[in-house]
């Protein structure tokens, strides 16, 4: 039990990294938009990471659980070595300031592992090819949602003056703000306790059948929550700021597009990045201005890091697998 519990640890401190590293994802558009402080913005996203606990279901803790990696082959050394692998990237690219997916990180990490312990035959393919398809879907969803609403928007708004326009949106985007904050608490922390889960289900704790218990549920969502509270400010200014400039009405646009469909993905138990998701509603939001607004070096850099992040993880995750199979 003293090795459960360590390893439950463990899982936590990713969980916390998620919410550390992928901060900007919640509350870059509403800081680079002036609408709230950092101080504000980070206490604003991690209360609505917390309450996405209540009431989204765990289809996408289910997903990780059970859908990646064949059960029978996951024991504490290859959930250790995929949450630690995913760790150790999301501190590499929040310390270059790159938006990388803590998601696609973790699930690499996990199959990195396993395959390191049983060859690639261990590898569900169902559950794979859902994350590998919406590595281009989520950010392509994010970008025409975010691109329509913007377009929709600037022709209500035409003729209106600029001072009233983001005083409105200014107001809209704190809903807006929650909302996709609802989406990452509720996509993200759910990967953890899948992971939880497992632990606790190959140990024997959950008896015959597998499901997520309640103390995980919250526990992985206040974990995520307090790694929002702190925030990874390099990530922010990428996301934020560098990417493209943002006004209260694309600022609006972008976590609109972004909460539909982050909680519509975990809703059918799908896990998505909220990173890819938030980066191609950005870019859509400063497509429907004029596609010069977009830095797109910026954009290529952020895409690089998106390529890497499977491979590396898993990389990682299999080296460190590696010496604990003969301890």
């Amino acid at each position: 039990m003293l090795v459960l519990g360590a390893l439950i640890l463990v899982a936590l401190a990713f969980d916390f990294m998620n919410g550390f590293h992928d901060a900007a994802n919640s509350i870059a558009t509403v800081v680079s938009t002036r609408v709230l402080t950092p101080s504000a913005a980070v206490v604003w996203a991690a209360f609505f990471n917390f309450v996405a606990a209540f009431g989204f279901g765990v289809a996408v803790a289910t997903t990780i659980g059970r859908g990646i990696v064949q059960p029978e082959v996951v024991d504490n050394a290859v959930l250790f070595s995929g949450l630690v692998a995913a760790f150790i990237w999301d501190a590499i690219t929040w310390y270059y300031g790159l938006p990388s997916s803590s998601s696609h990180a973790l699930i690499a990490g996990f199959a990195g592992a396993g395959v390191a312990k049983g060859g690639f035959g261990v590898l569900l393919l169902p559950g794979l090819v859902k994350v590998l398809v919406f590595i281009v879907v989520s950010p392509l969803v994010g970008f025409l949602l975010a691109a329509l609403f913007m377009l929709v928007l600037l022709r209500l708004v035409y003729g209106a003056s600029p001072a009233g326009v983001d005083r409105i949106f200014r107001r809209l985007q704190l809903v807006s703000a929650a909302a996709y904050s609802l989406g990452h608490g509720t996509n993200d922390a759910q990967k953890t306790m899948g992971i939880i889960a497992v632990l606790l289900f190959s140990a024997g704790v959950l008896g015959e059948h597998f499901y997520v218990p309640i103390w995980v549920v919250l526990t992985c969502h206040a974990a995520i929550g307090l790694g929002t509270l702190f925030g990874g400010w390099r990530i922010v200014r990428t996301m934020g700021m560098r990417l493209t400039a943002l006004q209260p009405i694309g600022g609006f646009c972008a976590e609109t597009a972004g909460a539909i469909a982050l909680l519509g993905s975990a809703s059918f138990g799908i896990p998505v990045s909220t990173t890819h998701t938030i980066t191609g509603a950005i870019i859509g939001v400063g497509s429907m201005r004029r596609l010069s607004a977009v830095r797109w070096g910026v954009a290529r850099n952020v895409v690089w890091a998106w390529v890497l992040t499977i491979p590396c993880t898993a990389a990682i995750a299999a080296l460190i697998y590696v010496p604990l199979r003969w301890t």
